[in-house]
């Protein structure tokens, strides 16, 4: 080929995940690779483009002037890489019946089993689901690309582009473990909340964007850092209940911790903070399937 050698995808995602982080070491752990793994993947990139591509020292490591053209190149080539994956795969999905769902973590963990179990009671001969679970931002960006025929979705800000329906509401809430000042509070100001480092989930999560336009409302926006910042609300809840930091988290995630003291709930002067659960979908009107299961789902919601 003209460039005179094959590009290494994962490499280049090691460089995204390093420019992400600014450690090789979490790039490395972001990818599920070991440090000296990503280190020979990163040596390896820097032969074949024949440049330096990132700059090591004791605060981290960054990418250099040509690392960033690379990492920029890359991104292009990583995108229309995972385009070629979706759609090879929803071929063959589409030749075996199946219909590939996205789902925002908290739908995919405690409301989606329920409702494909409710379609394969009501219909024996339902196909099978490919289930991808990611935030919102990721949901959204999937069914835009044809890599899912129907998402699910929690955050205000709503696709235009994409069809969509809200089928039911969650509530955001912001909790602590018993051992935490606040939980001995009868209620909160919204500024106190918005000046607090919070556990959060990352960026682009649907529970993160409700309670940023929630605060926004009541015009104290979030100003502190996160504590910290987690993937999934399992991990925020696991972290809140250790005393770390308070914690905002779906309602539906904690229903088991609150009953069980193991996380307390700490009320917030104004409205309550709620967020819509919408299916998205491509087109005039989703596959035949995905219209299956969202009739049952609204039969098992009382949606009329």
């Amino acid at each position: 080929m003209a460039g005179g050698f094959v590009v290494d995808i994962e490499a280049l995602r090691l460089l995204t995940a390093l420019a992400d982080t600014g450690s090789l070491t979490a790039a490395g752990r972001r990818l599920g690779v070991t440090q000296q793994a990503a280190s020979a993947r990163l040596r390896a990139l820097e032969g074949d483009v024949g440049a330096v591509l990132v700059e090591r020292s004791a605060r981290g490591s960054r990418l250099t002037r040509v690392g960033e053209l690379v990492e920029g190149w890359g991104r292009e080539v990583m995108a229309a890489a995972d385009r070629f994956d979706e759609s090879v795969g929803a071929l063959r999905e589409r030749r075996r019946g199946t219909l590939r769902v996205a789902a925002s973590l908290t739908v995919a963990e405690h409301l989606l089993p329920a409702w494909v179990a409710a379609w394969r009671e009501r219909d024996p001969a339902a196909p099978g689901v490919r289930l991808d679970a990611e935030n919102s931002a990721a949901v959204i960006a999937r069914v835009r690309r044809g890599g899912a025929d129907l998402g699910f979705i929690e955050t205000p800000d709503l696709p235009t582009d994409l069809r969509n329906v809200v089928i039911a509401r969650d509530e955001i809430v912001i909790v602590v473990s018993p051992s935490h000042p606040w939980a001995q509070r009868r209620r909160l100001d919204p500024a106190e909340v918005a000046g607090t480092a919070l556990v959060l989930r990352e960026r682009g999560s649907g529970t993160r964007r409700a309670l940023e336009a929630a605060l926004d409302a009541a015009g104290t926006p979030l100003t502190a850092a996160p504590a910290a910042e987690l993937p999934s609300s399992s991990a925020v809840r696991t972290t809140a209940a250790t005393g770390f930091a308070p914690a905002a988290v779906s309602a539906l995630a904690v229903r088991d911790d609150l009953h069980s003291g193991r996380l307390v709930r700490v009320e917030m002067d104004g409205e309550v903070i709620t967020r819509p659960v919408a299916a998205v979908w491509a087109g005039r009107e989703p596959e035949p399937a995905a219209s299956r299961l969202l009739a049952v789902i609204a039969d098992t919601l009382g949606i009329g």
